[in-house]
């Protein structure tokens, strides 16, 4: 049996009566960049998150960098930030040759530890940016609060968790001051490419980011500050409209693959031998307590087990092997690899399986019993 990581071709296979029409509706029109299908994406996408206004820019880690310049963070300047994430978490705060703060996770949410934050406050902390990773929220209420007290603005990286809700029902990515979303293909909410979005309630920041994602211009070739080009296809906006209705239900989807997986390493006596992912606000009622971006396993032989899984063509794959204090380009920072215990810990454990909506309840059965079968000659 085949079990692939991710099969977009299946998702696909759903909406490609209505999505192709739409991408022929664009070739034929010629209208490619920006214009009314983004601002219906915008408009959607508000009412959907519950926010006042959506940005829609490039990519994922063009919302994080466009919020941090709006933010005017630069040189000398400190962003707080888990070492636990993917690369653009770190890497745009780095292109703004700002220095980022690398804080520890929590090993039951795999996000950052907010009871490790305050003690890395300095003068020159211009921003905290808690990362959603996988799917589920950060301890916003911890943070929100530590932020108040310093009057230390909130990004939140949200790229895995557009629709994931907060205990208190709130999306995640409108709680601080401005969230960045991604829609990268694999996400939950993919397009035909890159592609990115911010939120926020504050009228004159998005103000200010439409006006940058257009290298600051405005009126047509008058510039009052250097922005850059992080506009969003149109061709990806009519992908992401269509796909956008459907998106709680493929939430629902990986839920309830998640619930067959605990489902099956019961049955096959392995919930002693691995850790499964928490559902940390499940007991809130949210629906989207977790939307499962990844389904994210921790046990010892990691690496064996992975080859393993492998060879017998089930899909999987490691987020993330390096956490940033020990990456080679921020070996600048000096960091003391014995501040960040538990990353270091997930780093060697972690394994994301297979948990797309369109997975079969015998494929999940089939990656467990290999699972256990690694587990009998190991």
């Amino acid at each position: 049996m085949n079990v692939p990581l991710l099969d977009l071709k299946a998702q696909y296979a759903t909406i490609q009566e209505e999505v192709e029409p739409e991408l022929l509706r664009i070739a034929r029109s010629q209208m490619c960049i920006l214009g009314a299908d983004v601002e219906l994406l915008e408009k959607n996408l508000a009412d959907y998150l519950m926010v006042k206004h959506t940005i829609a820019v490039s990519s994922g880690s063009d919302a994080i960098l466009m919020s941090l310049m709006l933010l005017g963070i630069g040189p000398d300047d400190e962003v707080i930030l888990p070492t636990f994430s993917f690369f653009a978490t770190a890497g745009c705060v780095a292109r703004l040759n700002a220095k980022p703060i690398f804080v520890d996770s929590q090993i039951d949410s795999f996000n950052i530890e907010p009871k490790l934050i305050e003690a890395k406050i300095t003068s020159k902390t211009k921003a905290i940016m808690p990362v959603h990773l996988f799917g589920q929220s950060a301890d916003m209420d911890a943070i929100t609060q530590i932020a108040q007290k310093y009057n230390i603005p909130v990004v939140e990286d949200a790229a895995q968790a557009l629709g994931t809700q907060y205990k208190d029902g709130r999306f995640v990515g409108t709680i601080g001051e401005l969230g960045c979303y991604s829609f990268y293909p694999s996400k939950n909410l993919g397009a035909f490419g890159d592609g990115g979005l911010i939120a926020t309630n504050n009228d004159e920041f998005a103000i200010k980011l439409k006006q940058m994602r257009n290298h600051g211009m405005n009126p047509k070739y008058y510039h009052k500050f250097i922005g850059g080009n992080f506009r969003l296809d149109a061709i990806q906006a009519v992908v992401l409209n269509v796909k956008l209705k459907y998106l709680d239900g493929w939430h629902r989807g990986r839920q309830k693959n998640a619930e067959l997986y605990r489902k099956y390493f019961e049955k096959y006596g392995l919930l002693d031998r691995i850790v499964l992912p928490k559902e940390l606000y499940k007991d809130s009622g949210q629906p989207n307590h977790h939307i499962y971006n990844q389904f994210t396993i921790q046990f010892e032989k990691r690496n064996q087990l992975r080859d393993f899984l492998i060879q017998n063509s089930i899909g999987c794959d490691i987020y993330y092997p390096v956490p940033f204090h020990r990456q080679e380009c921020f070996g600048y920072l000096k960091c003391d690899d014995n501040e960040f215990p538990v990353a270091n810990k997930l780093a060697d454990k972690v394994l994301s399986l297979p948990v797309y909506p369109e997975l079969k309840e015998e494929q999940i059965e089939f990656v467990v019993q290999k699972i256990a079968e690694f587990y009998e000659k190991n």
